[in-house]
Parts: structure tokens; C-alpha cells; sequence
């Protein structure tokens, strides 16, 4: 951030007044503008046994398979969000939304939500950030092909609680994520 985004003067980095954190400040107006991360939120669109994937048609990761998410508006509740961009990248309409995955990346200041949902009906197609969606069961599972590792882990978990038919709410360490995905991100 170079300029203020109230009246247009140039910014600083300063710690303010009671504050512990650098912030950008206005050298003029002395406005605070504070930056926080960001919420993806998205679902596991679940179909008897299989789950709804996309091809990204967007960078980050193009040509990889995710689970419908992106960033949260304001405006809007995270079922709301998670709602909108399975319609987005999906065009599929999901219902029964119930929290599941949470994951604090703050190495890119994100916080990935994800929610089971089950698909309304098998009315669905690629959306304009996806090449293509498909049904999965288990072991067809692009597993080498996954955009994110928050992605391939909420569908471990899930096809691992399935079969106890046990959803708990889970948020994992981002080592835990690293340990277990040797790749970087």
C-alpha cells in the first residue's frame, strides 16, 4: 500500500499508539488501515458416495483438481460464501451445509473453511474459473493432481470419518499440513 485510500496521501509503516503490529498509517489524514487475512470458504458437495471436484481454470494451479472454494464477500455468512462458489465453480446448488475442515495459513494470511454439503441434484456443470467438474468415489481420486494440500487433506478426513460415520470438526495444524504434505506451499 502506497496511499491512503480515504484522501489519496502517501502511507507509512508504524506501529500506532497502543497498537503491537506495523500498520500502513496516512501521513496526512492519520487514518489506521488495517489488513486481515482473508476467508476461503468452499464445500465437499457429496453425492451417495461420491464428491463433486473441479478442474482449475485459474491461477493459482490451472489444470489441477479442488473442491469448490474461494474468497469470502462481505455481505455474506461462510455457508453463504461456501453456497456461492460451488454455484460459481460448479453451477451446482448444495444444501445441508455443516462446518468441517478449518486450517490457518498464515504464511499466506488465508483461513480455509470447508463444509459437507450434499448435492442438491446432479444438475451441474463447469463454472467460468473451471475447465471441467466431475463425480468421485473414493478411489478415483485425482490424489497427485490436487491443487492445495488443505484440499487433499479435507477429503482424507472426510472418506476416514465416512466410514464411521463421524464428522467431527477439525482444524489442523498448518505443520501437521506440511508434515504430511512433503511439497511445498
Amino acid at each position: 500500500m502506497k496511499f491512503c485510500s480515504l484522501c489519496g496521501a502517501p502511507v507509512t509503516q508504524r506501529i500506532p499508539e497502543g497498537d503491537n503490529r506495523l500498520r500502513y498509517v496516512c501521513s496526512h489524514c492519520a487514518t489506521i488501515h488495517y489488513e486481515n487475512p482473508r476467508i476461503v470458504a468452499g464445500c465437499v458437495p457429496i453425492w451417495g458416495e461420491q464428491v463433486l471436484l473441479c478442474r482449475r481454470a485459474i491461477e493459482p494451479r490451472v489444470g489441477y483438481w479442488t473442491l469448490p472454494a474461494g474468497f469470502m464477500e462481505n455481505g455474506e455468512t461462510l455457508e453463504e460464501a461456501a453456497a456461492r462458489e460451488t454455484n460459481e465453480e460448479a453451477c451446482a446448488r448444495v444444501s445441508g451445509l455443516e462446518l468441517y475442515t478449518v486450517y490457518d495459513l498464515p504464511h499466506i494470511n488465508q483461513v480455509y473453511m470447508f463444509f459437507r454439503a450434499q448435492l442438491a441434484d446432479l444438475d451441474f456443470a463447469a463454472g467460468i474459473e473451471s475447465l471441467e467438474v466431475q463425480l468421485f468415489h473414493e478411489h478415483e481420486i485425482p490424489w497427485s493432481e490436487l491443487a492445495f494440500p488443505t484440499v487433499g487433506r479435507t477429503l482424507e478426513c472426510y472418506f476416514a470419518d465416512r466410514r464411521h460415520d463421524a464428522y467431527p470438526v477439525r482444524n489442523e495444524p498448518l505443520d501437521a499440513l506440511r508434515a504430511h504434505y512433503k511439497k511445498a506451499f
